[in-house]
C-alpha cells in the first residue's frame, strides 16, 4: 500500500466547516420564517385572531392584543379580564342543562325530605301531647330531621352526668316515641353553657356534655329495643349555644340534650 506523503493535506472538509454550515442553515431557516410572517395578510390574521377570541371568550380584544404584542407587553393589565373569564366559566357551568337538572333534583330531594320530616313531626307532636310532655320537650323540624330538645335541668344536676330519677319517666316516653317513629339514624347530642367546670370528674364542658349524651344513650339501650347501630352520641360542650350565655336564663337554655330523628331520605349516616 502506498504511503501518503507527509505534506499532502487530509481529504474532506475540515470539521469546523460542517458546524459552520449547520449554523448557516439554521439562520437561513430563521430569516425565511421571519420573512414569511412579515408578509401575512393583516386582514386574514385579524379575522383568525377574532375567531379565537369569540370561541374561547378569554379577552375582549384578542386580535389587537395578539397583533400588537399587547398581551406580552402589558400582561399584568389583562389580569382583570382573566378574572372575568374565570367567573364567566363558572357562571356558564352553573347555567348548563346538567347543572340545572342537578339543582332541580336537589330541590326535589329537599322538598321530599321536608315533607317526610313534617309528617313525622306531626305524629310525634301528637304523642308528646298524649304523654303530657309538652312542657318538657321542644320540637324543631328541618328537611333532614325532627329534633327533640330536653332541658339539662330536667335530666341532670349541676355538673353531673347522672340522670335524675324524675327524668326517667320522661325518657321512657321518649323511648317509646323513638321506637315507634324513628326509621333512620338517631343522634343524641349534649350541650352546656360556658361556665367553667369546677368539679374533679370532668376537666371541661366538652367532657361533661359528652358524658351526658352517653348517659341518655345508655338509658335508651337498657330500656328500649332500639338498634344501637342506628344511634350516635356526642358532646358539643359550650360551642353551639342557642341563647345568650351572659344571662342565667340564656345559660339554662344552653344546658340541654338534643335528640335528632333523621328521616329515611336523609343522607346522614
Amino acid at each position: 500500500m502506498a504511503k501518503r506523503r507527509e505534506d499532502e493535506p487530509p481529504k474532506g472538509a475540515p470539521a469546523w466547516q460542517s458546524t459552520f454550515a449547520d449554523l448557516m442553515n439554521l439562520l437561513l431557516c430563521f430569516f425565511v420564517l421571519l420573512f414569511s410572517m412579515s408578509t401575512v395578510d393583516a386582514q386574514k390574521f385579524e379575522l383568525i385572531a377574532a375567531s379565537f377570541s369569540q370561541t374561547f371568550s378569554i379577552f375582549t380584544a384578542g386580535s389587537t392584543m395578539i397583533g400588537d404584542g399587547a398581551m406580552i407587553g402589558n400582561g399584568i393589565s389583562q389580569l382583570p379580564e382573566l378574572d372575568d373569564f374565570i367567573n364567566s366559566v363558572g357562571r356558564m357551568a352553573e347555567n348548563t342543562p346538567e347543572m340545572e337538572q342537578l339543582d332541580d333534583l336537589q330541590s326535589e330531594v329537599q322538598a321530599e325530605g321536608l315533607k317526610q320530616s313534617e309528617e313525622m313531626a306531626e305524629k310525634i307532636e301528637e304523642a308528646v301531647e298524649e304523654n303530657n310532655l309538652t312542657g318538657d320537650i321542644e320540637m324543631q323540624v328541618t328537611a333532614q330531621y325532627v329534633q327533640l330538645t330536653m332541658k339539662g335541668s330536667l335530666l341532670f344536676n349541676s355538673g353531673s352526668d347522672e340522670l335524675k330519677d324524675e327524668s326517667k319517666p320522661v325518657l321512657d316516653k321518649v323511648g317509646v316515641i323513638l321506637e315507634r317513629y324513628a326509621g333512620g339514624t338517631i343522634e343524641i347530642e349534649g350541650h352546656t353553657d360556658n361556665v367553667p367546670i369546677s368539679g374533679r370528674r370532668f376537666s371541661s364542658n366538652n367532657e361533661l356534655s359528652a358524658a351526658r349524651a352517653l348517659s341518655v344513650f345508655d338509658y335508651m339501650m337498657e330500656n328500649t329495643n332500639l338498634d344501637p347501630a342506628r344511634i350516635k352520641n356526642s358532646g358539643r360542650g359550650e360551642y353551639v349555644p342557642i341563647a345568650d350565655n351572659s344571662t342565667e336564663e340564656g345559660r339554662a337554655k344552653n344546658r340541654r340534650v338534643e335528640i335528632r330523628i333523621y328521616n329515611e331520605i336523609s343522607s346522614y349516616e
